[in-house]
């Protein structure tokens, strides 16, 4: 349009509506605009518009928009900001929609438009929209400007299209640290972590977001020792962790069970006064449910200002775990109440409460809701819990019949559900039955035998044991080895049964020698209850004990490596540390714990 279609404003006014400072200042030069017929002028008309809608805490987005709107003449800098708005705000769809309008406008987008419509294609994961972008890009020989190729980079990482990404990542001349983050983070939701490491390692200049796209990476591929030296790296590097580092290395630190980092995490956060948002609370509830610290993790909860499923449902599954499956129950009957919808993990976590406490009727309830109430279909791991219920309350034929009767084949959890109730309940035709079409599945792993091997001598059928044990031989099917983690100062030592590599092994093998020889004096071989054994330690101060609970049948005597005694020994060789915690992952009677006076 022509500029004489319409009254510019006076030089005078345009420079005070650079010195506004705030939206009541803003109107009242837009009064004078109005009054002085020079608001259609769109050099002072947009800057208005850009003062609304680029000031997050002092401008007014939608006074902005009603200003655009009732514009007879724009420019491509008001489009620009008002597309700009929408996709900074979060609001991919209506930048994209005012993209579509200005095309339509016969105005042509240039490098700043397509710099902000690409992030909406990457927001929108419009990969469609986003090749029309690409073309139209090089048709008006934009893509040689830094930030399109970043866009049209991180939209194609985006969109897990790494192939065009990589080669426009290759062509491009003038890589900054948003061109070598961008590629990362995709080879990273892509799964392919190892080529985002060596890309990594080659940037010549990290930002905190490529080190948290990297940590990220690894605890994804479960890597989790490996994310937290990334996170201690970025720190000694001098950068600052942000929140996805953050609830990265918590993440790590709740499956490796490390409790000091997390707690140095979690004072790093309430040091720098950072929100403790749906995320981050969820992370750190995790975190500590999973180290033992339940009570925390409560608190944790308790002090978050907002709450969603994920938060209550990681609660949830925390208390279950820890024997508390009434506060698990009453937590989701608290959740329900305050109108927050549950999702399908959280009624496996409430309904395995219910088969802990053996509440059949109110998780029959729970389970009929999910379709019911929720509109949520059971799935396998649904069935199994429910087999599970039935099954530890003796109720095996109503257990047997919603295997029958499921919509979809019962997978190994849901027939281990039902094996381990016969083995409790000791039927043995059953769990014949049952292991037999588990091999036809081929799902018979090791622990499946040994199910069944423990279900005949729960009859005293030593020939039936005799068989099974036989039978995994000639097929050389081997049990998972049991294994168990140890925490002392922060480091983390593993012991698998059966692996003495331990550079300390000698001494500790020396000091279960010991504490066995000490077992025996106190009770004879064949009894059959369990010995419960106090180490008093001095841990920086700080009494503690380890409580060693061993059956001291003598074939668990002779299982002298086994992980639970090999990190009760190694805790004790450590007893001047301030700090020594452990978990394990062995199904067996026995158990080790630490528990702080």
């Amino acid at each position: 349009m022509s500029a004489s279609k319409y009254l510019k404003a006076r030089q005078r006014t345009v420079y005070l509506l650079d010195k506004c400072l705030n939206m009541k200042q803003i109107k009242q030069s837009q009064s004078h605009l109005t009054v002085s017929g020079t608001l259609l002028d769109p050099y002072a008309s947009g800057k208005i518009i850009a003062f609304c809608a680029s000031s997050p805490h002092l401008g007014d987005v939608s006074h902005a928009y009603r200003l655009f709107l009732s514009l007879q003449f724009r420019t491509t800098f008001i489009w620009n900001t008002m597309i700009r708005c929408f996709a900074e705000r979060n609001e991919p769809v209506q930048a994209i929609a005012l993209y579509k309008k200005m095309l339509e406008s016969d105005f042509l987008p240039n490098n700043y438009t397509f710099s902000f419509v690409l992030r909406a294609c990457a927001d929108t994961s419009d990969l469609f929209l986003g090749l029309g972008c690409h073309a139209q890009v090089i048709r008006l020989g934009w893509e040689s400007y830094d930030f399109v190729l970043n866009g049209l980079i991180h939209l194609y990482a985006t969109c897990n299209c790494m192939n065009p990404a990589r080669k426009l990542f290759d062509m491009s001349d003038n890589r900054d640290v948003i061109t070598w983050t961008s590629l990362i983070n995709g080879y990273v939701k892509s799964g392919e972590v190892l080529i985002a490491r060596h890309l990594f390692d080659q940037m010549p200049v990290k930002n905190v977001v490529s080190w948290s796209a990297m940590i990220t990476g690894y605890v994804q591929i479960e890597l989790f020792e490996g994310a937290l030296e990334l996170f201690n790296n970025m720190q000694s590097s001098g950068f600052r962790p942000n929140h996805a580092g953050i609830v990265g290395a918590l993440t790590a630190c709740a499956f490796l069970g490390a409790l000091d980092q997390g707690r140095w995490i979690h004072a790093y956060v309430d040091r720098n006064g950072m929100e403790l948002d749906r995320v981050l609370g969820t992370a750190l509830i995790d975190m500590y449910a999973k180290c033992g610290c339940i009570e925390t993790a409560r608190s944790v909860f308790d002090s978050m200002p907002d709450r969603d499923v994920f938060a209550f449902t990681s609660l949830i599954s925390g208390l279950a775990n820890h024997g508390q499956s009434a506060c698990a129950i009453e937590l989701f009957m608290r959740m329900q109440h305050e109108g927050v919808v549950p999702n399908e993990v959280t009624f496996i976590c409430v309904l395995s409460a219910c088969s802990r406490m053996g509440l059949v009727g109110q998780g029959l309830r729970i389970f009929n809701s999910m379709h019911e109430i929720y509109g949520i279909e059971p799935g396998v791991q649904h069935y199994g819990c429910l087999v599970d219920l039935l099954g530890r309350a003796g109720m095996l034929e109503a257990a047997k019949k919603v295997v029958l009767d499921m919509p979809f084949a019962p997978d190994n959890y849901v027939l281990g559900a039902l094996l381990n109730a016969c083995r409790v309940h000791g039927d043995v035709e059953l769990g014949k039955e049952i292991v037999q079409s588990l091999m036809e599945q081929r799902l018979d792993h090791g622990g499946v035998h040994v199910l069944l091997s423990n279900i005949y001598a729960s009859t005293d059928q030593w020939d039936g044991v005799e068989n099974v044990r036989k039978g995994m031989a000639d097929k050389k099917v081997r049990k998972v080895p049991g294994c168990s983690l140890i925490e002392v100062d922060g480091a983390i030592s593993e012991f698998v049964s059966g692996e003495r590599s331990h550079m300390l092994m000698e001494e500790i093998l020396l000091l279960l020698f010991g504490i066995e020889k000490h077992l025996k004096s106190l009770c004879s071989i064949d009894d059959d209850y369990y010995l419960v054994f106090w180490l008093l330690v001095e841990l920086a101060g700080i009494a503690s004990m380890c409580i060693y609970i061993c059956n001291l049948r003598a074939n668990k005597l002779k299982q002298i490596d086994y992980p639970f005694k090999l990190i009760t020994a190694y805790g004790s060789l450590h007893c001047n540390h301030s700090v020594a915690r452990s978990s394990w992952n062995s199904t067996c009677e026995a158990c080790l714990c630490w528990v702080s006076s």
